[in-house]
């Protein structure tokens, strides 16, 4: 709870200037009760007024994308970028493709990637964009057609030493390609360094598929090793989402000696005891792009139940919610921590509420909060920046093993922040604390 009356009008302030919009004031909250020890200890952030400048977007953008669907008629949607704070590197976030983006959820995302870029300790700033168009159910071509629209506009915007934006939901290489291949058209420059997620063929990186879920488990992994002498090792893990998140996460806790029973989508959940095959959800989610109720039909091991929030009433030692914001309430929480629940690390962005996270951390069960805990993805990122900027292409091994120091660090940057802050093992705190301090100092020296 917010106590702290200097930080309270902060956070008045935010609500006032952000009428309606419900994540991004929820962002700012968590964030601003976790900084309560730290601005009480060092009265500087309060006199140099860095805070008001920190919760402040420097720059939003807001545009018309117009776009032709295959039988000729003309759509429109609205793309959106926040470029929220660029103190310690260009602006790095991705970009969403999904009906529910609108300003709160776009200025959420991208407050929260200010912290989250900051404890990757690469230089890299906040940022976040997309568009309330849904890819689903559209053809190549609509795509295609929707992001040479999208990128007409937002090219004027970025660039490598400006702004970096990379995928997120429904946002893919098949994204990523079209946009690429419409801002070397506009500029007549092969940058290589403007766009993150690219395939393979024209500067990707090897791993960048697979890091925000095998550094979910990297990180989970290290929890659990320092704050509990535990690991991955026979335990059951129920993983919401069935997106690259989910897929690979599921992928890395396995090889890590788990067996996960559980994946879901928008649709619904299933459930398969013997452990998931994944073989078969890679065939219909990343080849098929179909519903994940189709597992059922190839493995009869399995149920699929209509609806999402049931996936938390199954037993468990370990949760990874990997779908979106806000998926797992306090109920669900209560449920999770009455069957047995050691271990919760967010794989989406702010995917527990807040009355969630509050059940886990009273229970005493080890929180990993997203900005931490799913860096694996803008990490790896900056590391296919780095690969552009040398020309170079590093080893899938090379990647691999650069992503698992940096999540080990990220976990150890948190809890030791934690600890400074009387807060031990609270990772939360942690890390919007150690996230907050490199981008605050930053900011201070700029003056401004």
């Amino acid at each position: 709870m917010l106590t702290n009356k200097y930080l309270l009008g902060v956070y008045e302030t935010v609500k006032a200037r952000n009428p309606g919009e419900p994540e991004f004031q929820q962002a700012v909250e968590e964030v601003l009760e976790s900084l309560q020890p730290l601005v009480e200890t060092h009265p500087e952030y309060e006199k140099s007024g860095v805070i008001e400048a920190f919760v402040e977007p420097e720059r939003f953008i807001s545009f018309r994308v117009p776009w032709y669907d295959d039988n000729g008629k003309l759509r429109i949607n609205r793309g959106y970028r926040v470029q929220f704070n660029s103190a310690i590197g260009p602006y790095k976030g991705g970009l969403r493709f999904h009906p529910t983006v609108c300003p709160s959820v776009i200025k959420f995302l991208g407050f929260e990637q200010i912290l989250k870029n900051s404890l990757t300790t690469l230089p890299m700033g906040g940022g976040k964009g997309g568009s309330d168009f849904d890819p689903k159910g559209k053809s190549d071509a609509e795509v295609m057609r929707f992001c040479q629209s999208f990128m007409t506009e937002l090219y004027r915007h970025i660039g490598q030493f400006t702004d970096v934006p990379a995928g997120d939901i429904g946002v893919g290489a098949r994204e990523i390609g079209y946009m690429f291949g419409q801002y070397k058209r506009i500029t007549d420059r092969f940058d290589a360094g403007v766009l993150t997620g690219k395939s393979l063929s024209y500067g990707g990186s090897l791993v960048r598929p697979e890091a925000t879920g095998y550094g979910l488990c990297y990180f989970t992994q290290e929890m659990l090793s320092c704050m509990k002498k535990d690991s991955f090792e026979g335990k059951t893990v129920v993983i919401s989402g069935a997106g690259n998140v989910a897929i690979f996460a599921t992928e890395k806790a396995t090889a890590l000696g788990a067996k996960v029973v559980a994946l879901c989508d928008s649709t619904g959940y299933i459930h398969d005891p013997n452990g998931i095959n994944l073989d078969v959800v890679k065939d219909i989610k990343l080849n098929r792009r179909a519903r994940i109720s189709e597992y059922v039909k190839e493995v009869p091991s399995a149920e699929y139940h209509d609806g999402c929030k049931g996936i938390w009433t199954i037993k468990c030692d370990i949760a990874l919610p990997c779908a979106t914001q806000n998926e797992l309430d306090e109920e669900s929480a209560k449920i999770l921590v009455k069957n047995g629940v050691c271990c919760v690390a967010e794989g989406a962005n702010m995917p527990c509420t807040p009355e969630a996270t509050k059940v886990f951390l009273d229970a005493g069960v080890l929180f990993g909060p997203a900005k931490a805990a799913n860096a694996g993805g803008v990490a790896t990122s900056g590391l296919e920046m780095s690969q552009n900027s040398l020309r170079l292409s590093w080893t899938f091994e090379e990647v691999d093993e650069k992503l698992q120091g940096i999540m080990k660090n990220i976990f150890h940057n948190a809890y030791d922040a934690s600890v400074t802050c009387g807060k031990e093992g609270n990772l939360v705190v942690g890390a919007n604390v150690a996230g907050f301090i490199k981008v605050a100092d930053a900011m201070m020296r700029h003056g401004f």
